[in-house]
């Protein structure tokens, strides 16, 4: 079965794109750029090893980047490639892709085209034809025309059979613009595949603005609803959302029977589509029995950032005839940001009864409903 690695370059230095920091390490719509490419060789099937070609003096900002091989870059790009491409050598992998860290918003599309292509070439890369007319110019001035038929503009992840690739870097020496020139000059085929003009590559101030607007249009929205009941049993308090809220009775479970908390949990696990509390934390396992229910939460909302979401809002209804949840609602808020490290104001909590019908209505248990919006740009 062949074996797919991904060299994520990430050397340069970005001063055209301004910035107190290397363009790649700059946030675009509140992430890092290279935060938002790594995300996407992650989400890509068949790609089993991910490498981070890393300027020297950058080397310990690996540690932030989760689990990937950082290597030090050398003085140009195609250095540095070949740095990540040696760091592979011996790791039995058939093919490899190259891509810019500049390079954020590469789909799943694109990936997946390149390394289809790989089946019937030794290599293959994304490309957009040009459509506008090109000029020569000098001093600011237009001193000729040049046709544009046959060209097109390059894009990455440009991809290759791995022993040749890494031949042609061996055999090359100096500098290239990208890796299809040192593929080329080895005589190896490039395939092209269809690029996209979403597949951009950060260089001035105003790509960061394009990328941002392209974010927006195309903002991964997931829903999430939560539902859950608790009875009530002896005690003389409750916990909801966090608080511990005097009275009379206090409520049934495994854990600390947090009804609320139960249904936000489990609306989050409901919009990654991970299933609910029972899957990740079985009542049968006698070492949650009495669990703080934050724990759960906390579990939640980490799988949720793992995979580049943000809580977006959160609303919470609790249905009871007592105890009242009103007076406590702000500390219910405030506890549930903390836990779930939002603002309070994206956190809505509040309550209402049956009119004395049902089981809730009997004062038999409380029950919960929950909802939570997710969002990934």
């Amino acid at each position: 079965m062949s074996r797919t690695a991904a060299i994520i370059v990430a050397a340069g230095r970005g001063l055209r794109a301004g910035g107190p920091v290397a363009k790649q390490w700059q946030p675009l719509a509140g992430r890092r750029v290279i935060d938002r490419t790594l995300d996407a060789f992650r989400d890509a099937p068949g790609v089993d090893r991910i490498v981070v070609v890393l300027h020297p003096q950058e080397m310990p900002l690996c540690e932030g980047l989760g689990e990937v091989l950082a290597v030090a870059g050398g003085d140009n790009r195609s250095d540095s490639v070949r740095a990540g491409l040696e760091a592979l050598a011996d790791g039995g992998f058939d093919r490899v892709l190259i891509h810019d860290a500049a390079r954020p918003l590469v789909s799943q599309r694109i990936i997946a085209d390149v390394i289809a292509a790989l089946e019937d070439n030794q290599g293959a890369a994304p490309a957009l034809a040009v459509t506008d007319a090109l000029w020569r110019g000098d001093d600011g001035i237009v001193t000729g025309l040049q046709p544009r038929d046959g060209l097109l503009r390059a894009q990455t992840p440009q991809g290759f059979h791995f022993d040749p690739i890494l031949a042609a870097h061996r055999a090359h020496g100096g500098a290239a613009a990208d890796d299809v020139e040192v593929a080329r000059a080895a005589g190896i085929k490039v395939a092209m595949v269809p690029g996209e003009e979403r597949n951009l590559k950060l260089t001035q101030p105003g790509d960061f603005v394009r990328a941002e607007a392209m974010l927006r249009e195309a903002m991964d929205i997931r829903l999430g609803n939560g539902f859950d009941v608790h009875r009530f049993g002896e005690g003389d308090h409750v916990v909801l959302c966090g608080v511990r809220v005097p009275h009379d009775k206090a409520l049934m479970g495994h854990s600390d029977a947090d009804v609320g908390m139960h249904a936000v949990t489990d609306a989050i696990y409901g919009a990654l589509a991970l299933g609910d509390i029972g899957r990740h934390f079985p009542p049968s396992d006698p070492q949650w029995k009495g669990a703080d229910s934050a724990l759960f939460l906390r579990h939640a909302v980490a799988q949720a950032t793992e995979r580049g979401y943000a809580i977006s809002s959160v609303d919470v209804t609790v249905i009871c005839e007592r105890p009242k949840v009103g007076p406590h609602a702000q500390s219910m808020t405030e506890r549930m940001a903390e836990i779930m490290k939002v603002e309070p104001g994206r956190i809505s909590i509040k309550a209402t009864t049956t009119e004395t019908l049902g089981f809730t209505g009997r004062e038999e248990g409380i029950a919960a409903l929950a909802t939570a919006l997710l969002a990934r740009a």
